[in-house]
């Protein structure tokens, strides 16, 4: 089911399906950004880090998050215009490989366009938490979201 602008009032939440962090994904993203720092590709590296061990790239993590949170569920294929931007991204606890992660995100703002009415931007809270429930990353991320058709 396609969710419009007029459907993402203030307050509506959700929590997406989860996903597990490999060591297949870590070098896959290391291969597509270039990013082969120790701490993600190196174990005998990481061992000698306050971590002790290898862990996923921050950014992976937030690569996960708008993908469990908008292509894994579908509801915004359909009407979401455009991603306009993050605000206030934290990273607040290392994301290890082996951890099963979901995304909780709710609609904090909501406005319609001034100068295109058939469209608005929305404003979601997210949450990125492992499986112990540990918020991992948080900020706010908005989108340009059509209205419903007519």
């Amino acid at each position: 089911m396609t969710l419009w602008f007029d459907d993402l009032v203030v307050g509506r939440s959700w929590t997406s399906p989860s996903r597990t962090v490999t060591g297949a994904d870590v070098g896959a993203f290391a291969g597509l950004t270039g990013d082969h720092y120790g701490l993600h590709t190196s174990e005998e590296f990481a061992r000698r880090t306050p971590y002790g061990t290898r862990i996923a790239h921050g950014l992976l993590g937030l690569t996960f998050a708008h993908g469990l949170m908008w292509a894994r569920t579908g509801e915004l294929n359909e009407s979401v215009v455009a991603f306009l931007g993050m605000a206030d991204w934290r990273f607040r606890a290392p994301l290890h490989l082996g951890a099963t992660i979901h995304v909780e995100y709710e609609v904090t703002a909501q406005r319609r366009s001034e100068s295109d009415p058939s469209r608005g931007v929305v404003e979601f809270g997210v949450r990125v938490l492992d499986h112990d429930a540990t918020v991992l990353q948080d900020g706010t991320k908005t989108l340009l979201v059509a209205a419903r058709p007519r």
